[in-house]
C-alpha cells in the first residue's frame, strides 16, 4: 500500500524550493516517475543559481575532490571538482541523482555537504538528492544513519489524469494520451499489485520484464511515434516493445492504427462542418487530445464548430483539458468569442463551479 503522505512531483519541487537551502531533501520514488526532471524546473525558479547535476552511478571518490599538498605548511587540503560550480561564485542547485546507488565512499563524501549546504557552497545554495524505492530491489536501500540526517520524502506516481494533463503541455503523441486514458492501470504502483500477472504493463520486482511502462518510458514511446513516418509497422512495434514492453506495445499499436483513421487537422481547419467525426469513442478522445495539444489562435473558431458535432462526453473531456491549471493555451481558447458562446450553450458543464 502506498504511503498516504507521499507527495506529487510538483509538491516535492515546492518543498525543495522552500527549505532546500537549509535542509537537504531526499526524493524517494519509483523509477521513471520524473525525479531527474526536477533540476530543470528548479533552475527556472532560481535563474541566478548555478545548476549542477551529479549522477552517483557514474562517480567515484575522485570526482568529489582531489588532494592538494601544501609542502610549506605540511598539510593536505582537498580541492573540489570544477563540476560543482564553486568557481562561479554563485549559489548552486546541486542535484545528487541516484544517491542510493552511490558507492559508500562517495555517499559518505557527499553527506557533509548534504547535511550542511553552506559548509563549502555559497549561501543560498540548494542541495537535494533522489533515489529509487528500496522495495524495487535495485540497490537503493539507504543506511539508517543516512535516512535520519536528511528529510526523506516519498514521491507518488501520477495518476492517469495528472499524467495526461502534463502530456498535453509536453507534446506527448495523441496515441499515447489515448492509450493512457483507456488503460489507467499503467500508472499503478507495483506496491499495490501482489501478483505481477495482475498488471503486466508495469515494473514488478517479482517479474522478469526487461521493459515496462513508466512515465519516462511513455514519453520515450511518444518520441518514437512522432517519427512514425520513417518506420514501418514491424520496426515501430519492435521499438515500442523495447521501450514499454510487449504487452504495452501491442495495445498501443491498436491506438496507432486508430490514429490513421482520424480526420486531419487541416480538414478540421478548412471545413469543420464536414470533417469526419470518428465513430469510436477512443478515436474521438484522440481527436480532442490532438486538438488541445496543437491548437492555435487562428483556428479556435473552426475547432469549436467541429467540437459541437462531437458527443457530450468528448466536449466534457475538452473542457476538463483546457481548464487544467497547468494548461498553457487556456487563455487563448477561453478568450475567443466562439468558445464563450459554446460555454453559454453548454453551461450545465460548469454547474459544479457554482455550488
Amino acid at each position: 500500500m502506498q504511503n498516504l503522505y507521499a507527495v506529487s512531483l510538483d509538491q516535492a519541487i515546492d518543498l525543495i524550493a522552500t527549505i532546500g537551502d537549509k535542509q537537504t531533501v531526499l526524493l524517494q520514488g519509483h523509477m521513471g516517475c520524473g525525479k531527474s526532471s526536477t533540476l530543470k524546473v528548479l533552475q527556472e525558479r532560481f535563474p541566478d543559481h548555478h545548476p549542477v547535476y551529479f549522477d552517483c552511478t557514474t562517480k567515484d571518490l575522485g570526482d568529489l575532490s582531489i588532494p592538494s599538498l601544501n609542502t610549506d605548511e605540511g598539510y593536505v587540503t582537498y580541492l573540489p571538482n570544477e563540476e560543482f560550480g564553486l568557481h562561479t561564485g554563485k549559489p548552486v542547485i546541486l542535484m545528487v541523482d541516484e544517491f542510493g546507488k552511490a558507492n559508500p565512499s562517495v555517499k559518505n563524501g557527499l553527506l557533509r555537504d548534504m547535511l550542511d549546504p553552506n559548509h563549502r557552497f555559497p549561501k543560498g545554495s540548494i542541495i537535494y538528492a533522489t533515489t529509487n524505492m528500496g522495495a524495487e530491489g535495485v540497490g537503493d536501500l539507504l543506511p539508517p544513519h543516512a535516512r535520519n540526517r536528511i528529510t526523506v520524502v516519498e514521491l507518488r506516481k501520477p495518476d492517469s489524469t495528472e499524467w495526461i494533463e502534463w502530456g498535453i503541455n509536453a507534446d506527448v503523441h495523441p496515441s499515447v494520451l489515448g492509450f493512457v486514458k483507456d488503460f489507467p492501470q499503467v500508472m499503478q504502483s507495483f506496491v499495490d499489485v501482489k501478483n505481477p500477472d495482475d498488471n503486466q504493463y508495469i515494473f514488478h520486482p517479482k517479474s522478469q520484464r526487461a521493459a515496462f511502462i513508466t512515465p519516462r518510458s511513455l514519453e520515450a514511446a511518444s518520441d518514437i511515434l512522432h517519427r512514425r513516418e520513417h518506420l514501418d509497422d514491424t520496426t515501430l512495434t519492435g521499438a515500442l516493445c523495447g521501450t514499454i514492453g510487449e504487452r504495452g506495445a501491442m495495445d498501443m499499436m491498436a491506438f496507432v492504427k486508430l490514429a490513421d483513421q482520424l480526420p486531419s487537422l487541416q480538414s478540421i481547419k478548412q471545413d469543420p462542418d464536414n470533417a469526419t467525426v470518428p465513430t469510436s469513442a477512443s478515436a474521438v478522445c484522440m481527436v480532442v487530445y490532438r486538438a488541445v495539444s496543437m491548437i492555435e489562435r487562428d483556428w479556435v473558431d473552426a475547432w469549436i464548430t467541429y467540437l459541437r458535432r462531437l458527443d457530450k462526453e468528448a466536449q466534457g473531456l475538452f473542457v476538463n483539458c483546457i481548464r487544467a491549471s497547468n494548461y498553457g493555451k487556456r487563455d487563448l481558447i477561453m478568450q475567443s468569442k466562439s468558445y464563450g458562446q459554446w460555454a453559454v450553450d453548454n453551461n450545465y458543464m460548469f454547474a459544479a463551479d457554482k455550488k
